[in-house]
């Protein structure tokens, strides 16, 4: 098992302009609101509470940057697709986050998180297209997989795997079972520190 990461809080962002500076290398994690994309960052750290989890969906409103390493960075992105969230919040959002992804050098993997259950959604491929048209490598976690039995969690994988670019891996991921975190992480770290992922 791989050890955890010494991760810490870095900075939020809530526009362009208060990006850190764009150096080293930084993987970035995006989902649907609700999807377990905070529970997947804590998990893949190895922190309990590093990225803040509610009920609430919707609740990361901002960019978040985590320290993983020397000039090694986590980001969290803002959760997307909640019908709750006001107009003019969801096009700040897709500013903030269109923004992103076209000025971040830094930017060397891109981890979506989609709901086993409810599969890939319009705004988790766009999020994939904006990967491909950056050249930048991404893979989907397929979170909350121990709300499924193993022979359903097997059959959505391929489902998914079926709709994805064939650069694209779909991993099966339970934080509480710690399901898929291992392999996860092994993308994640092969990004960070330009390893060969095997």
């Amino acid at each position: 098992m791989s050890v955890p990461l010494n991760a810490s809080f870095l900075m939020s962002a809530r526009e362009p302009a208060q990006f850190p500076a764009d150096s080293g290398r930084e993987v970035a994690v995006a989902g649907r609101s609700n999807s377990g994309k905070s529970t997947a960052i804590n998990a893949l750290v190895g922190r309990r509470s590093l990225a803040r989890t509610g009920k609430t969906p919707g609740r990361t409103q901002l960019i978040n940057f985590f320290q993983v390493g020397e000039d090694r960075r986590l980001v969290d992105l803002p959760g997307y697709g909640y019908a709750r969230v006001p107009d003019a919040v969801r096009k700040h959002w897709r500013h903030l986050l269109e923004a992103y992804f076209q000025r971040r050098q830094s930017l060397v993997g891109l981890m979506v998180t989609v709901d086993i259950r409810r599969g890939l959604k319009e705004l988790d491929r766009v999020m994939l297209d904006w990967a491909q048209a950056f050249s930048v490598p991404a893979t989907v976690l397929l979170t909350k997989a121990d709300k499924l039995s193993r022979g359903a969690a097997l059959s959505r994988r391929l489902e998914v795997s079926g709709e994805l670019p064939g650069t694209v891996d779909a991993l099966p991921f339970s934080a509480p079972k710690r399901l898929g975190v291992d392999e996860a992480r092994r993308y994640l770290t092969g990004w960070l520190w330009n390893d060969s992922i095997e």
